[in-house]
């Protein structure tokens, strides 16, 4: 981020590469509503703080429904990380999230366990 004209360069290349971006924990650090002009990006990922009181605090909630409609009004897609509750889940389905991920899935697991954990999935 030093050098944001050499970034947006690589991203715009890895962009028509057919890679697809996003920004991680939007809304925290240096994740800026500038770099929603600038960068290539596909989706925002809502960062777990704003999730973890969602049902319970009417401003992460705000802040959760404000991301998914600015993301979607720029056609980008939504994920909601740290979700680990059924109601979490539910209240970021009425608000429009795209896509969640959490420990309510599963936690972390090596790479070389991900296709049998997946594949068990499927059935």
């Amino acid at each position: 981020m030093k050098n944001v004209e050499s970034t947006i360069t690589k991203l715009n290349q890895l962009h028509k590469m057919g890679i697809s971006l996003s920004i991680d924990d939007f809304g925290t650090g240096y994740s800026s509503l500038n770099y929603l002009k600038l960068f290539p990006i596909d989706n925002l990922k809502i960062d777990r703080s704003f999730v973890f009181n969602i049902t319970s605090d009417s401003t992460d909630a705000a802040i959760a429904a404000s991301v998914i409609l600015l993301a979607h009004s720029m056609n980008l897609k939504v994920t909601a990380e740290g979700v680990e509750t059924n109601e979490q889940l539910e209240m970021l389905r009425r608000q429009g999230c795209d896509h969640v991920q959490g420990f309510l899935f599963s936690r972390p697991i090596a790479a070389e366990k991900f296709t049998p954990f997946f594949a068990s999935r499927l059935k």
